[in-house]
C-alpha cells in the first residue's frame, strides 16, 4: 500500500494503547447512537449475545438493552458471521461491504480447513437448497440441518452453507432475552442487497479496522478482517490515501488514518468492564498490551471455550467478573488500591444495575 508521507516518529505501546482506548470509546462514554458507535469501533463480536449489549454500555452514555434489541429487529443494525468467521453486530450500511470484502476469504478458509469432510459435495448446491428453505422465511438452524440431513447433506455441509449464501441471524434470537443466534434468514430478503465489489470491501474493511484499532501493521487489519495478508493488496482507493505512517518500538511500520485520534501516553483511563470475546483483547490488537501477555492463557484457553468478561484498570485487563446473584462479582489477578477498588465497585454497581433492567 503506498502513503504519501515520511515515516515520522516511534510510538511507544503506551500511546498505541491509548489509541485503542480512545477509538473504541473506552476513555470516555459516548453520546453517538448505536449505529454510530458500531461503525466507529468496527463492529461488536458476539458469539455470546448479551457481549454486545455489554460492549455498548461500557462504551455509550445512557445505553439501554431495549435500544440495541429495537434496532436489531428494526434492520438498523445486522448480527451476521462475518470477520474471522465469527458472530458480528456492525450497522446495516456495512454490513454489505463487509461482506463483499470478505466472502472469497470465507469459503477459501472454510474449503481450507475442512477439505476433508466437504470433500466430493457440490457446496452451491448445498446453498441453492438452503435458499430454497429460507425463501419462505427464517428457519432455526436445528430445523434447517435436520431437514438437509433428510436429503442425505452431511451436517458438516449444512452447517458451512452460510459460506456459499448470504445469511443473518434474524431476532429474536441472538438478543438479551434470547441468547442463542440460531434463526437464519437470506440476507438479501431481511436487507436490501447493495452492489460492491470485492475491492470495494476490502478498502471499507481497512478504513474501518484503522479508525477503530489503529495505527496498525497491515498484518493485524488481515487477522481482524480473516484474510490473508495478500488479500489487502488490491486495495486501490487506499493507494491515493494519504496514510500517516508510524513505528512501533520494535521498528514495525504502522500504517495510520489522517486526523484519528492519538491520546498522550498520560492520558488517564478509566476502570471498564468489558464483554467476553471483546475485540480489543484478540491477537490482532496485541501491540496495545491492552491484555497483558502474562495473563493471556487465563482469559483465552481451551478448557474455557466462551473467554471470561474482563475489567481495565488504567487501559490494562487487571481481571475477571461475573454477573451473579444480583451482583458484580470481581476477580483481580493483582491486589487493587483502595482508590481502583472504589472506582471498580462504583463501577460494578451501576453493570449490576444494568443486567437488572
Amino acid at each position: 500500500m503506498k502513503a504519501s508521507r515520511p515515516i515520522e516518529r516511534v510510538l511507544s505501546t503506551r500511546e498505541l494503547n491509548r489509541a485503542l482506548l480512545a477509538r473504541q470509546l473506552l476513555m470516555e462514554r459516548s453520546d453517538r447512537s448505536i449505529v454510530e458507535a458500531l461503525e466507529r469501533v468496527g463492529g461488536l463480536q458476539t458469539q455470546y449475545a448479551p457481549a454486545g449489549y455489554v460492549g455498548l454500555w461500557s462504551r455509550l452514555v445512557d445505553f439501554r438493552r431495549e435500544s440495541l434489541t429495537e434496532a436489531l429487529h428494526e434492520r438498523r443494525v445486522i448480527q451476521a458471521t462475518l470477520m474471522r468467521s465469527t458472530i458480528h453486530m456492525v450497522s446495516a450500511a456495512d454490513f454489505w461491504v463487509f461482506l463483499a470484502g470478505i466472502r472469497t476469504s470465507r469459503r477459501d478458509w472454510a474449503m481450507r480447513v475442512l477439505r476433508a469432510q466437504l470433500a466430493g459435495i457440490d457446496m452451491d448446491l448445498v446453498a441453492e437448497r438452503v435458499r430454497t428453505l429460507l425463501s419462505a422465511g427464517p428457519r432455526r438452524q436445528a430445523d434447517l440441518v435436520a431437514e438437509l440431513e433428510l436429503e442425505g447433506i452431511q451436517r458438516v455441509a449444512s452447517a458451512r452453507a452460510g459460506e456459499w449464501i448470504d445469511l443473518v441471524r434474524v431476532p429474536p434470537s441472538g438478543t438479551w432475552g434470547r441468547r442463542r443466534a440460531d434463526l437464519y434468514g437470506l440476507a438479501d430478503q431481511w436487507l436490501p442487497p447493495v452492489d460492491v465489489t470485492e475491492a470495494e470491501g476490502i478498502d471499507h474493511l481497512v478504513r474501518r479496522y484503522l479508525g477503530a484499532f489503529g495505527p496498525s501493521t497491515t498484518a493485524d487489519i488481515a487477522r481482524w478482517a480473516g484474510l490473508p495478508a495478500t488479500g489487502l493488496d488490491p486495495a486501490p482507493a487506499l493507494q491515493a490515501l494519504e496514510l500517516r505512517r508510524f513505528r512501533d518500538e520494535s521498528g514495525r511500520l504502522l500504517l495510520d488514518l489522517p486526523g484519528a485520534p492519538l491520546p498522550p501516553a498520560d492520558t488517564p483511563a478509566p476502570v471498564r468492564f468489558l464483554p467476553v470475546w471483546d475485540a480489543t483483547l484478540l491477537v490482532h490488537a496485541r501491540r496495545t498490551l491492552i491484555l497483558p501477555e502474562a495473563h493471556r492463557q487465563r482469559i483465552f484457553n481451551v478448557h474455557a471455550p466462551q473467554s471470561f468478561p474482563t475489567f481495565l484498570v488504567d487501559g490494562v485487563v487487571a481481571g475477571t467478573w461475573r454477573f451473579a446473584a444480583g451482583r458484580i462479582e470481581l476477580e483481580p489477578f493483582e491486589p487493587l488500591t483502595a482508590a481502583v477498588g472504589r472506582e471498580l465497585e462504583a463501577e460494578a454497581e451501576r453493570l449490576a444495575a444494568f443486567h437488572a433492567e
